[in-house]
C-alpha cells in the first residue's frame, strides 16, 4: 500500500512540474523556452533560430530537434509519441513543429492536449519567425503567447 501511494505522490508531483514552469507561471528573464522540431524541419528551423542570436525578447530559444518517425511513407507511431510526449512533459515547451505525413495527426492530440502550440509546416521559417515574434512580447506565459500567435 505504500508503494502505491508513493508512486500516487511521485506521478502528482511530476504533473505539477510539467503543468508549471513557462506554460501557467511565466517565465523569468533571461529563462530557457524549447521548440520541438521533427527531423525534415530542424535545419531550416535551427537556422531561423540561430540568425535570431537564439533569443526572443528576454528569453533564450533552444531548438530540439526530433527523430525520424517516418521512413517511406510508413509511421512509426510509437516513436512519434515519443517525441510528443516529451514536449508535453516539458514545463519550458512552447512549440512543436511537424511535417505533412502519417504521423502528424497522431501527434496532434497529444500536444494540444497539454495547451502546446502545433504546427504542421512542410517549411519551418514562417512558423519559426511567428514563434519568435510571439516570445517578444511582454505576456505572463510564453507558451500562451506561442499558443495565441500560431497555435
Amino acid at each position: 500500500m505504500r508503494r502505491l501511494q508513493a508512486l500516487c505522490l511521485a506521478v502528482c508531483a511530476a504533473a505539477a512540474v510539467a503543468v508549471g514552469g513557462c506554460g501557467e507561471g511565466g517565465a523569468q528573464s533571461g529563462a530557457t523556452v524549447s521548440v520541438y522540431v521533427v527531423a525534415p524541419l530542424c535545419q531550416e528551423a535551427r537556422r531561423e533560430v540561430d540568425d535570431a542570436g537564439r533569443r526572443a525578447g528576454d528569453l533564450k530559444v533552444r531548438m530540439l530537434c526530433q527523430r525520424q518517425v517516418e521512413d517511406g511513407g510508413q509511421a512509426d507511431l510509437a516513436l512519434a509519441g515519443v517525441a510528443a510526449r516529451r514536449a508535453t512533459e516539458d514545463s519550458s515547451s512552447v512549440a512543436f513543429l511537424v511535417a505533412p505525413g502519417p504521423a502528424a495527426p497522431f501527434t496532434r492530440s497529444i500536444i494540444e492536449a497539454a495547451d502546446v502550440a502545433w504546427v504542421e509546416t512542410d517549411r519551418a521559417a514562417a512558423p519559426v519567425g511567428r514563434v519568435l515574434r510571439a516570445l517578444e512580447g511582454d505576456g505572463d506565459s510564453p507558451r500562451e503567447a506561442v499558443l495565441d500567435e500560431v497555435g
